[in-house]
């Protein structure tokens, strides 16, 4: 099995596990669960292209709804979700900007942060499915508001029981993890930071050994120096990363997680520009109010003569 540490921003990685292949090369068949899932995808592509705009329609928001979930928890559902089968497991991560070190850290914090959250909006979810019993008995409409909390219900027991995993893989006893610091994402972060396009990339030819270290010696710099979160990836970088490695599914994870980043560090930006703002209000206020009260004074004077 293939677990992709994959840094978003100096601050934020995404977790993604290739297990299907690993399954079907030792097994010959996909379990159960992933033929559900694989036969779900397949059902809601078709729905996505579908000429009934009902269906077209429901895909449209339901794409908007997903987008919403955290990365962190998409990237949880990726791996196994019973701790009996441990499987000795390679940790592939772009070494240049992913110090090998501090792997074990990221691995146990993606573990054990969400767990909690996860535990409680499940039961949350499962709870409120019966209350949406009534919906489903009217005619024609479908019940949406209990297809989307038998939804959440199943993601977030997935995120749980795969954040379980990663734990237990992390405490194991035995030496199942193997660190495999990639050159190929190397070359791939690099090419997405210096390139401006996906085309410009394809393009390019591969990046030097000199780009490669110049470009990961100024964001080391940059996290040294600078508290503010920087990206490392760009979302047309996915497509690349996704094809590099021949999983199709990465891409869509990557390019949500960079929307989600970017995101997050706009708004985090404009409340830092925002404090700054009041913080110089405070220190001025003052200064007006004397000068405003001088001004009066003046002008008083002025009047009294």
């Amino acid at each position: 099995m293939r677990l992709f540490l994959l840094p978003i921003s100096t601050r934020r990685t995404l977790i993604y596990c290739d297990r299907v292949a690993t399954q079907v090369t030792t097994t010959g068949k996909l379990s159960y669960h992933d033929r559900i899932v694989n036969k779900a995808n397949e059902t809601w592509a078709s729905w996505e292209n579908s000429p009934n705009k009902y269906k077209k329609k429901l895909t449209d928001y339901g794409n908007v709804v997903f987008n919403r979930i955290s990365y962190e928890e998409w990237g949880l559902k990726t791996l196994p979700s019973s701790t009996a089968d441990l499987t000795p497991t390679e940790i592939v991560f772009p070494g240049r900007f992913l110090d090998q070190k501090k792997v074990p850290e990221v691995l146990r914090t993606l573990a054990t942060e969400r767990q909690g959250l996860h535990k409680q909006r499940f039961w949350g979810s499962l709870i409120g499915l019966p209350f949406t019993i009534p919906v489903g008995l009217l005619p024609v409409i479908p019940n949406i508001p209990g297809l989307y909390l038998g939804f959440r219900a199943w993601s977030h027991f997935k995120a749980l029981y795969g954040s379980k995993y990663l734990e237990a893989l992390i405490n194991s006893k035995e030496s199942l993890i193997t660190m495999s610091p990639s050159k190929a994402l190397d070359d791939l972060y690099v090419a997405g930071l210096i390139q401006p396009s996906r085309e410009h990339s394809r393009k390019a030819s591969q990046p030097s050994e000199a780009e490669c270290q110049e470009v990961a010696d100024l964001v080391a710099q940059k996290t040294k120096t600078d508290v503010a979160d920087v990206m490392l990836l760009k979302r047309w970088n996915g497509k690349l990363l996704a094809e590099q490695f021949g999983l199709p599914g990465m891409e869509l994870e990557i390019e949500r997680a960079v929307a989600q980043v970017e995101q997050s560090i706009e708004v985090a930006s404009a409340a830092q520009v925002q404090r700054n703002i009041e913080a110089a209000s405070a220190v001025l206020g003052p200064a007006k109010d004397t000068t405003t009260a001088t001004t009066k004074e003046t002008l008083s004077g002025d009047e009294r003569k």
